[in-house]
């Protein structure tokens, strides 16, 4: 298993290279930083999300996230997403991780919230896991995926009650509008015993950059608009699971912690995941370059290390979860027990003072 340091180490900020010429460093600078801004500023092409899902794009004020927002960011960024994966890639090698030293067979897998692949492309072929559908809402994301794939969202999936013994899931949850009812439908779809293993983003993830940009815009023009989307944490998620009716629920927290050069690498990084704001809440005025700017100063005042690189935290909350099944462990009724833990312990019982 890799640790944090070293996938911090191993994928710092990307290569990225400016025609120079005879500039001055100075110059080569300020040409960097304008190229920056720059990236950062543009829109978007427009895409429908009709062409990627066939629903209706019709805005829901009680929505956290644009999902219709999201389905176009991320077609636009699917052409070149295996050379922002590097998250992805140490989930996916965690996750595999994990189920290989599960001892059982899972003749039939979905991988949902898919991506291009990636999750699916690291069990497939592990001692057990059979057949696996890659699920997810952008089609040009599923062409590097495996040979089945469907296209679906994740508030919708298409699977019969009891039809998957296993859904595995990397990175896409956290982004899902109703988190409760994708897990009701992931556990139904469940046969009896059958097996969810996901990992999504937790509370702290970006906690810096979200903390800049709340503080810049409030310097800049008296409030904030929300920037950077609120997500679960680790007590959330336990109940959630039990609330969706899974067995067995188990859900732990790594933090990641990954250098940058500088704020507008992550944020470039951050765009070209497709993962920048998809608030249903957000501001729609586009980012002046001088808040953008005072974002970046914030950001670097605050939190840049001692060599000026700065440093953006991930948090990863993995949840594994059973279908219920007869032949499961159950707990216990309360004051069952035929031993007592005193003579299992050798130690002798006391009542407590009052």
């Amino acid at each position: 298993m890799r640790s944090a340091a070293a996938t911090a180490a191993a994928r710092m900020s990307p290569a990225v290279y400016f025609p120079h010429g005879s500039m001055s460093l100075d110059q080569l600078a300020k040409s960097r930083l304008n190229e920056h801004v720059s990236a950062l500023l543009r829109p978007p092409r427009a895409y429908t999300l009709q062409e990627d899902l066939g629903l209706s794009a019709t805005p829901d004020p009680l929505r956290i996230f644009d999902r219709a927002l999201l389905a176009r960011r991320r077609r636009r960024v699917a052409a070149t997403a295996v050379e922002h994966d590097f998250l992805l890639a140490r989930v996916a090698d965690e996750l595999a991780e994990r189920l290989e030293i599960i001892k059982r067979r899972f003749p039939l897998a979905a991988n949902v919230g898919a991506h291009h692949g990636l999750l699916s492309r690291r069990i497939r072929g592990l001692a057990g896991v059979e057949r696996i559908i890659d699920v997810d809402g952008t089609a040009r994301l599923l062409s590097d995926a495996g040979d089945m794939r469907v296209v679906a969202d994740e508030e919708a999936l298409p699977f019969a009650d009891a039809s998957l013994d296993l859904v595995v899931s990397a990175l896409a949850l956290q982004l899902v509008n109703d988190l409760p009812g994708a897990l009701v439908q992931i556990r139904r779809a469940l046969k009896p015993d059958g097996l969810l293993l996901a990992s999504l983003l937790g509370g702290a993830t970006l906690q810096e950059l979200r903390a800049a940009w709340i503080a810049a815009e409030s310097e800049i023009s008296g409030g904030a608009s929300p920037r950077v989307a609120p997500f679960a944490d680790v007590r959330d998620l336990g109940a959630l699971l039990q609330r969706a009716g899974f067995a067995l629920p188990v859900v732990d927290s790594e933090t990641v912690t990954v250098t940058y050069a500088n704020p507008l690498d992550l944020m470039r990084e951050v765009k070209a995941m497709g993962a920048s704001n998809i608030l249903a809440a957000r501001r729609r005025q586009p980012v002046t370059r001088r808040l953008l700017m005072r974002a970046a100063e914030i950001y670097a005042e605050r939190f840049a290390g001692k060599g000026g690189r700065v440093p953006a935290t991930f948090e990863i909350l993995t949840l594994t979860a059973w279908a219920p099944d007869p032949s499961q462990p159950k707990p216990l009724r309360p004051g069952s027990a035929q031993a007592r833990l005193a003579d299992a312990l050798g130690v002798s019982e006391r009542k407590l003072k009052q």
